[in-house]
């Protein structure tokens, strides 16, 4: 994990947008009429039970229903959206503007905010209906239009001026709030302000705007700032032709940018007439990693916001342990979330540990809906990605939905779990590289208390006002650092959406092999009998298994001969015998890991439907039987045991972090998997786990096997003694050929 050097905590990032997503992140359900809702798709059609209301896009995922109304009567109806012609069943049910996704009740003239699912924006739906699916009736529809040019934040000019005055383009984020990335200005004039008016360039005859700690008094130095601002009142972005920085004692503009009209910008908060209920509570989780968890109560649901520095391709989770008593991390109710820093999509996914590995049919830590069907109670509210600072905001309910949830206390503390490492290629999680290691607990429901860094000496703490918008002041952990990233950013009451770049397939970048520890291969002619010991062990962190393999793995490995994934050479012709100790109760599937031979780079052949496994052979540590493969390769579990005291990222060579590692067996004998590679086989193939991805590696099969290469492995029981003078000699080797503490002829 790369962080920043801290010069202090309160210089850590609040997240750009963090307190102004905090705004957003209060839900509220009660709404009060405003000018300004967006702008107008049309009319529910009124067609039965009294449905009726005007709907507006607020952004591309944020749906403002005016005086929603509907008698409440019809046994099933749901509000849902669709992509066909007409409205039916068959379209996608939308949670209410409480997040429930319970049958609707009555409503009378009420104003609602409603979200797209994940996925899905105004671009790509056609229709908005109130659907009865007991009756497959459609009791009223807006059509959405072809090409709906939805509000969306607009990038304006970059300030510069005179005294330092700069910036980077400005965005009008909603229709009175701005964001100023990078903004400068050199503090020596007597008077500046924040300045906007009526025309194109600032006058006598503007308005002041305060600033992001909401004071009027006289612009402080500032040396690449991103800041946030909101217009003061009931002031909007359509009732001003310009923003600048303004020297009020002597008339001086020092800069200005103008603003177009009719600007097609989402509403603000205060505009939709959203009034938060509380102001916010927060927690640092970890302070090196900046791992913040934000939240606010909204009714019968909790609004959470997860903040941290994390690396390309990682994961944050955090949640509930099973009991509240204790931080535990099997049986943890936990949400999985990220932001993809190319597509810049974020995720929040309702996740079930149901053990410490990953998930597989079902069993492992696994999001809730490969476990059953239709159980995520997570709905994903906004997402951001802020100078390598991600920002997730989601929402569920406070109450369990399923057996898979743990109930949220407002009465009391409750243990919580967190932790953060790689997804794999699935986009699920692998094994943790950071996470909670003593007992945490939370009181979700105390009277707000903000227990996170605060801005240095000369500025107060800022939390949003209910009745001034949104104020926000940026932390960060080096500030002359800042590089703004929010520009093609959505915002809007409750979603940030990412709108410039078109979305694909989540796929993870291969992993970067830079710094990988030289495994030495284990050759053909070595040891000589052919015997292999497959045991279990740790990845070795980010010089191991996925620097060496290019792919993420979950924190095991396997290791031959006491070697972390060394590659394999056999040579045709000669048998190979393979003492397998990965584990042997498939009831325990974080402690049984069946070895097999195949032609598969990833592996996990238990769980690969249908047709990825027809794309496979496999050659040996498994039987096929009445058509089906089973794992052959089974025995009793052995794991090396890494020395917690000193992680793994620090050791510059496998050798010297071999030495820390001890060797731990269950009671039981090894499996036996024996394998005579032949002119059939392929020149490479691969050891795998047969229930799970990614924890094996190369077979190299050659037709001879030259002689005269250093051996990888000779002996199957090696000690060493770490203060001999061969221990120093090793300390910057890739390895110790050590294979085995166990002897076959145990």
């Amino acid at each position: 994990m790369t962080t920043q050097s801290p010069t202090s905590s309160s210089t850590r990032i609040s997240a750009t947008i963090g307190l102004v997503a905090t705004v957003y992140l209060l839900l509220a359900t009660q709404v009060c009429s405003a000018a300004y809702y967006g702008k107008l798709i049309g009319k529910l059609s009124e067609l039965h039970h009294g449905v009726s209301g005007e709907v507006y896009a607020v952004d591309g995922r944020t749906l403002f229903i005016k005086d929603f109304t509907y008698d409440g009567e019809a046994p099933t109806a749901y509000f849902y959206v669709g992509t066909s012609k007409t409205p039916n069943g068959n379209g996608i049910r939308l949670r209410d503007e409480r997040g429930s996704a319970d049958t609707l009740k009555r409503y009378p003239k009420k104003d609602i905010t409603l979200t797209l699912p994940d996925g899905k924006t105004l671009s790509n739906v056609k229709w908005f209906a109130v659907w009865c699916d007991e009756y497959s009736v459609n009791f009223g529809d807006v059509r959405i239009p072809r090409g709906f040019d939805f509000p969306k934040p607009q990038k304006l000019a970059a300030l510069s001026g005179v005294h330092g005055v700069s910036s980077e383009p400005i965005v009008a984020v909603d229709a009175q709030t701005l964001l100023i990335p990078n903004f400068s200005y050199d503090g020596e004039a007597p008077d500046a302000k924040f300045w906007v008016g009526a025309g194109p360039s600032p006058s006598p005859q503007g308005i002041r705007v305060p600033d992001e700690n909401g004071r009027v008094q006289p612009l402080r130095r500032y040396d690449r700032k991103t800041i946030v601002l909101t217009l003061p009142g009931d002031l909007t972005i359509h009732q001003i032709g310009h923003f600048g920085v303004w020297c009020e004692a002597f008339t001086v503009d020092f800069g200005h940018v103008q603003i177009p009209q009719s600007l097609n910008v989402p509403p603000s908060l205060k505009m939709l007439g959203v009034s938060p209920q509380s102001k916010l509570n927060c927690e640092v989780l970890e302070d090196k990693l900046a791992f913040e968890v934000r939240w606010a109560v909204a009714g019968d649901s909790i609004v959470g916001q997860l903040v941290a520095k994390l690396d390309e391709g990682q994961y944050m989770a955090f949640g509930l342990s099973a009991n509240p008593e204790r931080s535990l991390m099997v049986n943890g109710d936990v949400v999985v979330a990220w932001v993809d820093k190319e597509t810049l999509q974020g995720y929040a996914v309702d996740y079930f540990l149901d053990a410490k590995s990953q998930c597989s049919g079902g069993r492992g830590s696994c999001p809730d809906t490969r476990i059953k069907e239709s159980t995520n109670s997570i709905r994903l509210l906004n997402a951001a990605l802020v100078d390598g600072y991600s920002i997730v905001t989601y929402q569920r309910p406070l109450r369990a939905s399923d057996e898979l949830d743990h109930q949220i206390l407002t009465n009391g503390s409750q243990a919580i779990i967190w932790a953060i490492g790689p997804l794999n290629e699935r986009q699920e999680v692998s094994f943790h590289s950071d996470y909670l290691k003593t007992d945490r607990f939370i009181d979700f429901g105390r009277p707000p208390v903000w227990n996170c860094p605060v801005p240095d000496h000369e500025h107060s703490q800022i939390l949003p006002d209910p009745d001034k918008g949104s104020s926000t002041q940026v932390f960060r952990r080096n500030p002359n650092r800042m590089r703004n990233t929010m520009n093609e950013f959505n915002f809007s009451k409750q979603q940030l959406v990412v709108i410039t770049k078109p979305q694909r397939p989540a796929t993870p970048a291969p992993v970067s092999k830079n710094g990988a520890w030289e495994i030495p291969p284990i050759q053909c002619d070595e040891p000589e009998d052919g015997v292999l010991y497959a045991q279990m062990g740790p990845t070795g962190g980010k010089h191991g298994y996925p620097a060496i393999t290019g792919h993420v793995g979950w924190g095991i490995s396997w290791y031959i001969n006491g070697l972390l994934i060394p590659e394999i050479n056999v040579v045709r012709g000669k048998t190979y015998t393979f003492y397998v100790e990965g584990g042997d109760n498939p009831d325990v599937p974080a402690r049984y890991h069946p070895f097999y031979i195949t032609d598969d780079p990833v592996g996990g052949y238990q769980h690969k439907t249908p047709e990825e496994k027809a794309k496979v052979k496999i050659f040996a540590g498994a039987q096929r039987q009445r058509g089906v493969y089973r794992p052959t390769g089974v025995g009793r579990l052995c794991n090396w045991v890494p020395d917690q005291s000193k992680p793994s990222d620090e050791f510059s060579s496998f050798g010297a972090y071999q030495r820390t590692l001890t060797l731990e067996c269950d009671n039981g004998d090894p499996g036996i998997v024996q394998w005579t590679p032949d002119k059939n086989t392929p020149d490479t193939v691969y050891y795998q786990c047969f229930t799970h991805r990614y924890l094996g590696w190369k077979i190299n099969v050659h037709d001879s096997c030259e002689t005269g290469e250093t051996a990888a492995s000779e002996n199957h029981e090696v000690y060493v003694n770490p203060k001999s003078q061969q221990t120093q000699d090793l300390e910057g080797s890739s390895s110790i050929r050590e294979s085995s503490k166990i002897t076959h002829d145990q």
